[in-house]
């Protein structure tokens, strides 16, 4: 449907609430998860929390009231399945994927082994495929919907001096898998886009902010030189999310204080 260019919202502010759309977060236990989970509460969404880690999932869900936690490990897919399904049986409908749950770590690939790199592409890539399949057909039912893949720069360039071959491997499917989603998708109102943090402080970069020559590394190579604030991703969840993008898809978002224009 074309919107035309004397549509506008009652206050520019609107293109970024939620309110009463029902939106499902993954890995929202900690970090980047957890701060979307609360970001779109905050602009009057129903939240879905889900991640392996019950005990702060009801931490979280105490914060959040009228939320519904999910405690899952989305490795697998039959916890994958019970998401939708509960999720569904609780709110009806979803408005909003999140697919931010994964993994990762340095290692040498010569050390990298085999086990390590299936579990990084089942949890980054698997999950998000198969999570994205099974929402979208409810989103389809009911005129569309918002589904966003947390990647990573690491999914556009390499990583190295940086070690992390499994990482880089499921991050850059993650962005293929955006743009071929968002095409399937386009005419039946589904839009996927993936949003590409760089360097940001989260579990999975604990001790960069602390560390010399971690923060030798971010200051020389990152043009804004510093590490990214967890609060530096909110207005591109939330644009993603909201009204505000409803001509925007199959695109990655990149938020890496120009790293990757280097």
């Amino acid at each position: 449907m074309d919107t035309q260019s004397s549509d506008f919202l009652a206050s520019p502010t609107d293109y970024f609430r939620l309110d009463g759309l029902t939106v499902v977060v993954t890995g929202a236990s900690s970090g980047l998860g957890e701060r979307f989970a609360r970001l779109v509460h905050a602009v009057g969404a129903n939240v879905v929390i889900a991640a392996r880690r019950a005990d702060r999932l009801a931490a979280l869900a105490a914060d959040l009231p009228g939320s519904f936690v999910v405690a899952a490990d989305l490795a697998q897919p039959d916890d994958r399945e019970r998401l939708v399904a509960e999720s569904l049986e609780r709110f009806g409908v979803v408005d909003v994927l999140v697919n931010n749950a994964g993994i990762g770590g340095r290692v040498a690939i010569e050390d990298e082994t085999l086990e390590q790199f299936r579990a990084s592409m089942e949890l980054n890539t698997t999950a998000v495929w198969h999570l994205s399949k099974l929402f979208a057909p409810a989103m389809i039912a009911k005129g569309g919907g918002s589904i966003i893949n947390i990647a990573s720069v690491m999914g556009h360039v390499a990583s190295a001096p940086l070690k992390e071959s499994h990482y880089c491997a499921s991050k850059g499917a993650v962005v293929n898998l955006t743009r071929e989603l968002a095409v399937q998708w386009a005419r039946r109102g589904v839009r996927v886009n993936a949003l590409c943090p760089g360097f940001f402080l989260s579990e999975m970069t604990a001790g960069m902010d602390t560390d010399p020559g971690s923060q030798k590394f971010i200051t020389t190579n990152t043009p804004i030189p510093r590490l990214g604030h967890a609060h530096e991703l909110d207005a591109a969840l939330l644009f993603l999310a909201g009204s505000g993008s409803t001509f925007y898809t199959g695109q990655s978002l990149i938020v890496d204080g120009g790293w990757t224009a280097r």
